[in-house]
């Protein structure tokens, strides 16, 4: 039998990411013994009833205390008050890492409060639902996700190497590259889609000429879809906002620009414009799936064996 991966890991946080990666650390045995730290006391009541941790913790730096691997799973804009709050206690060699999916505000968040005697290697695991809490995680949350790795500069290669490690043996393909550059990726592939996604249900429910009522009733595809990304984390999803403000604003003025071009296709009837549009968006698509990222399954392969409300 072979030694896990870490002796102690400290889950800072215990919503969905947290939760799923407690029933991973479990499963995989990837640690002696998994702490958790969340600052409700009924939401770590709740860990503690599904059994997703060895010792519970109100106080992180309670939670930290001989642990080789601490992660926080908290929202973005709480990274810097937390990391200064555990960092008296952490232990001398251990890897200090994240989650979040803003990374250039959280290593400057982070990194003034760490001691040099611990490894800073901050991650960002690529999925998600639009759940959360203690109850939303699940086994194969990371399973053929990407997780990005960004170290700050000077950090050691085999504290790197072990974080790779923990998350292959999640499920998750790893890959490293600058915070800078993860910051602008995650501006289109991630947060403007969630803006527009908020954006666009939240004109649909200020419209006058349209009951709200009507847009529940007769709500299409991809109405439906928008409401899925529009329901996440309100707290997560306004620091992300907050922390990754250039990347998202340079990406909504490129968005604003295409958008501009699109109404006037629409206005003068160019056709052929809309149509080159739509066979490119269309190839995107269809590399996604093929990059296992989605099935091929029509309706992204839901269940349609329930009759829709108010149907026999």
């Amino acid at each position: 039998m072979t030694d896990p991966l870490f002796k102690r890991v400290a889950l800072i946080g215990i919503g969905l990411i947290g939760s799923s990666l407690a029933h991973n650390i479990r499963a995989h045995k990837l640690a002696g013994h998994i702490a958790i730290s969340t600052r409700r006391s009924e939401t770590l009541a709740r860990a503690e009833e599904l059994g997703l941790g060895d010792s519970y913790h109100l106080e992180a730096a309670e939670a930290v205390k001989d642990a080789d691997l601490v992660i926080l799973c908290v929202p973005v804009g709480s990274c810097g008050a937390v990391t200064k709050e555990i960092a008296l206690a952490l232990m001398a060699g251990a890897i200090v890492s994240d989650v979040g999916s803003v990374k250039g505000s959280v290593i400057q968040q982070m990194r003034p409060h760490l001691p040099d005697s611990v490894h800073f290697v901050p991650a960002h695991p690529i999925a998600g639902t639009e759940q959360s809490g203690p109850d939303a995680g699940f086994l194969e949350l990371f399973e053929n996700r990407w997780c990005i790795l960004t170290p700050v500069e000077g950090t050691d290669p085999e504290a790197t190497e072990r974080l790779r490690r923990f998350w292959e043996a999640c499920g998750s393909t790893v890959e490293t590259m600058t915070a800078e550059h993860h910051d602008l990726v995650l501006a289109i592939v991630s947060h403007v889609p969630h803006l527009i996604a908020y954006n666009i249900v939240g004109t649909a429910a200020d419209l006058e000429t349209v009951t709200q009522q009507e847009v529940v009733k007769f709500s299409a595809s991809g109405f439906r879809d928008f409401t899925r990304i529009a329901a996440s984390d309100p707290t997560m999803w306004r620091d992300v906002f907050l922390t990754n403000r250039d990347a998202v604003l340079e990406m909504l003025a490129r968005f604003s620009e295409d958008l501009a071009s699109l109404q006037r296709a629409i206005r003068w009837g160019d056709g052929d414009a809309l149509f080159d549009l739509f066979t490119r968006t269309r190839a995107i698509r269809r590399g996604i799936v093929e990059a296992g990222q989605d099935t091929a399954k029509p309706d992204f392969g839901r269940d349609h064996t329930r009759a829709p409300a108010g149907k026999s």
